[in-house]
C-alpha cells in the first residue's frame, strides 16, 4: 500500500498499472482509531479495523491521483470476494483508494479496478472532485460499490463511468452504534453530473448508514443503464438522522428495475426483519427515528422499467415529507416478470406500476410514453 502526504501528485500515464499483490498475511492493517481519537479504520458506517487500501491518504490536503493509468487492487486475486462480510486478522476487507479527513482532493483520468471492497472512499473529507474516472469491478464481487462519499462536504462526482458488483455512487454518513454518536458526520454539498451507471444494484443511492444526516444532493444530466435501481434512497427505525434536499434532474435510463425508490424499512443489520424494525404500525419517535424530505425528480426519462417507475415506502410515524415528482416519463419493459421493488417484509412483487406509495407526501405524477404497453399487474 502506498500512504500518501500532503501536496503530493501522483501521476500514472497512459500503460502505467500500480496492482496490489494477493495475499493478505503482510498486508498492513489501518485501526479503528488514531491516537488523536479520529476514525481511521471503517466497515458499514462504523468504526472497525480494516486492511489498508492499495493507496490512502490520512489527514492530508491538496492531494492528486490522474492520468490515464491503472490502479488495480486485486480483488480478483487471492480470496477478498470469499469473506465479504468476515473478517481475517481481525480486520474487514480493504478499499482501493481510501481518504480519510483529507480536504482538496482531485481524482481524474484512471482507471480503478477489481476492488477487493468498495472501491474509492473519500471518509470525512472537504472539497473532493473526481472527474472522467472509469471504475470497473466484475458483476459477481461482492460490496464492490464504486464510489461512496461519506461523511464528506463538498463533493463533485463528474465525468465518472461506473459498472462494478453493487452500488455504483453509494453516499454515506455513518450509522448509529449503541449510544455511541461521535463519529457520525454529515454528508452535504455533493453534485452528481454528467455520469454513466452500468449495472450495479443502484446508480445512485443515499444510505442506508444515513445517520449524520444526507442534505443537499443535485444528481443531473446522468444516464443509468441496466442498474436494479436508478435513485435509491434507504434507511430503517433505529438510524435517527435525515435524507432531506435532494434533486435528482435531466435524467436518462434505460432498463432499470425500479427507478426511483425510497425505503424506510430496509432490511440491514442483524435485526433488520425483527417486528420492531418492520412492523408497519406507528412505532414512537426518538432520536433514532429517520427522516426523508425535500426529494424533487424533474425532466427524467425512463425507457424499459420492469418494475416500478416510483416505489415510495416510509415511516408510519415519520412518512416522507415533500417528494416532488415533475415531467417524469416512463415506458415499460414488455419482457419484464414481477419483482419486489423494495427490500423490505411484506412488500408485494408487481410489474409495470407506475407510482406506489404508502406513508409518503408525493406530489405530481408519472406519465407514460406513447406507444408503450400500460397494463399493471
Amino acid at each position: 500500500p502506498l500512504f500518501l502526504r500532503s501536496r503530493m501528485t501522483v501521476y500514472l500515464r497512459k500503460g502505467a498499472e500500480l496492482a496490489a499483490v494477493s495475499d493478505w498475511n503482510e498486508w498492513p492493517i489501518l485501526p479503528d482509531r488514531d491516537d488523536a481519537g479520529r476514525v481511521i479504520g471503517t466497515w458499514e458506517g462504523l468504526p472497525e479495523k480494516s486492511f489498508a487500501a492499495l493507496v490512502n491518504a490520512v489527514g492530508c490536503a491538496d492531494v492528486t491521483l490522474t492520468g490515464e493509468g491503472i490502479l488495480d487492487g486485486g480483488g480478483d486475486r487471492g480470496d477478498w470476494w470469499r469473506w465479504p462480510k468476515e473478517t481475517r486478522r481481525d480486520a474487514r476487507r480493504p478499499r482501493t483508494v481510501f481518504l480519510a479527513h483529507c480536504s482538496d482532493v482531485e481524482l481524474t483520468g484512471l482507471t480503478v479496478r477489481n476492488a477487493p471492497s468498495w472501491t474509492i472512499h473519500p471518509y470525512c473529507c472537504r472539497n473532493v472532485v473526481a472527474a472522467a474516472l472509469k471504475i470497473v469491478n466484475p458483476p459477481d464481487s461482492p460490496n464492490t460499490d464504486g464510489l461512496n462519499p461519506e461523511s464528506c462536504e463538498n463533493v463533485s462526482l463528474t465525468g465518472l463511468h461506473f459498472s462494478v458488483g453493487d452500488d455504483c455512487i453509494a453516499v454515506k454518513a455513518g450509522k448509529r452504534d449503541g449510544a455511541r454518536t461521535d463519529h457520525l458526520a454529515p454528508t452535504r454539498n455533493l453534485t452528481v453530473s454528467h455520469c454513466l451507471m452500468e449495472r450495479g444494484h443502484g446508480a445512485v443511492v443515499l444510505g442506508s448508514e444515513m445517520s449524520g444526516e444526507i442534505t443537499d444532493v443535485s444528481i443531473r444530466n446522468c444516464h443509468f443503464s441496466g442498474t436494479d435501481r436508478g435513485l435509491r434512497i434507504k434507511t430503517r427505525r433505529g438510524r435517527g438522522g435525515k435524507v432531506a434536499r435532494v434533486v435528482m434532474s435531466d435524467v436518462s435510463m434505460d432498463r432499470v428495475a425500479t427507478a426511483v425508490s425510497a425505503n424506510a424499512f430496509y432490511f440491514c443489520d442483524a435485526d433488520g426483519m425483527s417486528d420492531q424494525v418492520q412492523s408497519r404500525l406507528p412505532g414512537k419517535v426518538t432520536s433514532r427515528t429517520p427522516y426523508v424530505e425535500d426529494i424533487t425528480i424533474a425532466n427524467v426519462v425512463a425507457l424499459n422499467v420492469q418494475l416500478a417507475a416510483v416505489a415510495l415506502l416510509g415511516l408510519p410515524e415519520a412518512p416522507f415529507a415533500g417528494i416532488r415528482i415533475e415531467n417524469m416519463q416512463v415506458s415499460f419493459d414488455p419482457q419484464a416478470k414481477a419483482g419486489v421493488p423494495l427490500m423490505a417484509t411484506g412488500v408485494a412483487a408487481c410489474r409495470h406500476a407506475r407510482l406506489l406509495s404508502e406513508f409518503a407526501d408525493v406530489t405530481g405524477s408519472v406519465s407514460i410514453i406513447d406507444g408503450d404497453p400500460l397494463d399493471a399487474d
